[in-house]
């Protein structure tokens, strides 16, 4: 009984997705090529300093140019399509739960991107879930995460439906580690790549831009020399 009700769930939710995602492909193309996104990408591109957020979804930083594929952004892109700026003209590259819903190779693509834009000396941050920290829960207490006290997954009564639900929903593609996140960002450019603690960083534009989330997240920092 458990099961079914979990495979109507999967069922509705992946339909759901994917008439979603092609909404949004339909939109984003639409809006990346409308006169008014164009005009606001030459108004950033004048900027003396750029700051770009990837990924916002609902979460707007100040002083950030917000850029998601979804309506309400600053603009709206869809970056794993190159980055409507200039080889070394962006200062600071953010993005929070963004970087698992690009494929291992829409990845390595969008990072090689990043190092494009960036000013030498600029600087990359990525947050994301961490696998590692996904697969421990796994093995202990997986009760313990603090999204599994939301209500619309109190569905889920084992540590299967738990780590399947995690890897495969909210249009996740990849799950990375440290080690295969470092070696994309290398493979794209980036020679020093720092693990960051939450909120924190070296570079103070680039302090307290995490969100509320109690769960662990995996952060590094690169910078292009």
């Amino acid at each position: 009984m458990i099961w079914l009700k979990y495979k109507k769930i999967l069922i509705s939710r992946h339909l759901i997705k994917n008439i979603l995602l092609i909404n949004l492909r339909i939109y984003g193309k639409m809006a990346c090529l409308s006169p008014k996104n164009l005009i606001k990408i030459m108004r950033v591109k004048r900027r003396d300093s750029i700051k770009l957020n990837i990924g916002c979804g609902k979460v707007k930083l100040p002083g950030w140019v917000n850029i998601d594929i979804e309506p309400g952004a600053d603009l709206v892109l869809d970056v794993r399509h190159k980055l409507p700026f200039d080889d070394n003209s962006v200062d600071y590259i953010f993005n929070e739960h963004f970087f698992e819903h690009l494929s291992f190779e829409e990845g390595l693509k969008t990072l090689r991107d990043f190092h494009r834009c960036l000013k030498v000396g600029g600087v990359l941050r990525i947050a994301m879930p961490n696998l590692d920290d996904l697969i421990q829960k796994y093995n202990t207490d997986w009760k313990k995460q603090d999204w599994l006290y939301q209500p619309e997954y109190e569905f889920i009564e084992t540590r299967g439906m738990m780590i399947n639900i995690a890897l495969r929903w909210w249009g996740h593609k990849y799950s990375y580690n440290e080690e295969d996140l470092r070696r994309h960002m290398v493979k794209a450019g980036f020679r020093e790549v720092i693990k960051c603690e939450k909120a924190r960083s070296e570079h103070a534009e680039l302090c307290g831009l995490e969100t509320t989330r109690l769960d662990p997240e995996l952060i590094l920092e690169a910078v292009k020399y």
